[in-house]
């Protein structure tokens, strides 16, 4: 089982292909596998990598009482040094999306490209998003202290689908099918990890700093204010490209994955044209 000392945890990875490098960065309560289908069809000219986030799959939990975004960069910085990676294109979904974010705008030397999927930015964009991003999700840490997390996330999949609209939480199914195949999670840090997704407010994040080649997506079906966020972060990196993802929720790399990963090798060829021209060659 393949993994690295990064601070005070084991942080477990996968790695396939050869080329230039792109590190995925999962969401909130699933794992790497989450990216199977991009790493799968990526591999063919680049090197590609996913790993557990801490808290998360294999890489597991730690002694820390408590998490936040500005951890999980520092753990993906040093993943980074771990595998010897001076410059790699950052792709990350929802918390994975805030994670990429933060990293890039502290170490734009260390980001050759940036794909941010059905994610947002730190400020509340309105009252309703902060209910959702924030009293909501920490509401959710005493029922699942009682009945765990997949019966509390399943209806919160369907309130979400009652407020936002059908189709929001894209093909749930894949969801649940990587949580059955990983390592369960524990309440414990359940509660640590949605603690830092409901503190990203409190993050700061210069969007100005963030100069490498920008693709932000967000699917079809997503929720209001996440489709308002992915408008706000493709205005506020200067260059960034917004694109929808056809048919696609929340996890839209896995409703529409033969679009999102087109979107992603398009994204790829610009950083890399050198090396795309030298593989189709």
């Amino acid at each position: 089982m393949p993994t690295v000392r990064t601070n005070d945890i084991e942080t477990y990875y996968e790695r396939r292909g050869e080329g230039p490098p792109v590190v995925f960065v999962h969401g909130a309560i699933v794992d790497h596998s989450q990216w199977d289908p991009q790493l799968d069809a990526l591999s063919d000219e680049y090197t590609t990598i996913a790993y557990d986030v801490r808290g998360h799959g294999r890489t597991g939990g730690s002694q820390r009482g408590r998490y936040s975004v500005d951890l999980f960069a520092d753990d993906l910085g040093a993943l980074l040094d771990a595998l010897d990676i001076d410059e790699a294109v950052l792709c990350g979904l929802s918390t994975g999306g805030c994670i990429a974010q933060v990293y890039a705008a502290r170490h734009p030397d260390r980001v050759a490209g940036l794909v941010l999927a059905d994610t947002f930015a730190p400020e509340f964009r309105s009252l309703g998003e902060r209910l959702q991003r924030s009293v909501l999700l920490r509401a959710t840490v005493p029922p699942v202290r009682l009945v765990g997390y997949e019966r509390v996330e399943r209806a919160m999949v369907w309130l979400q689908e009652k407020l936002s609209g059908q189709g929001v939480s894209g093909d749930y199914e894949k969801v649940e099918r990587i949580r059955e195949m990983g390592p369960k999670m524990t309440t414990d840090e359940f509660a640590k990890v949605i603690g830092a997704v409901a503190g990203f407010h409190r993050t700061e994040v210069r969007f100005p700093a963030i100069s490498a080649p920008t693709l932000v997506l967000y699917g079809e079906h997503e929720a209001p204010f996440m489709r308002r966020q992915a408008r706000h972060l493709a205005t506020e990196i200067g260059g960034a490209t917004l694109r929808v993802v056809p048919g696609g929720g929340h996890a839209s790399n896995l409703d529409n994955p033969d679009f999102f990963t087109g979107a992603v090798r398009e994204l790829l060829a610009e950083v890399y044209p050198a090396e795309t021209a030298e593989a189709v060659g």
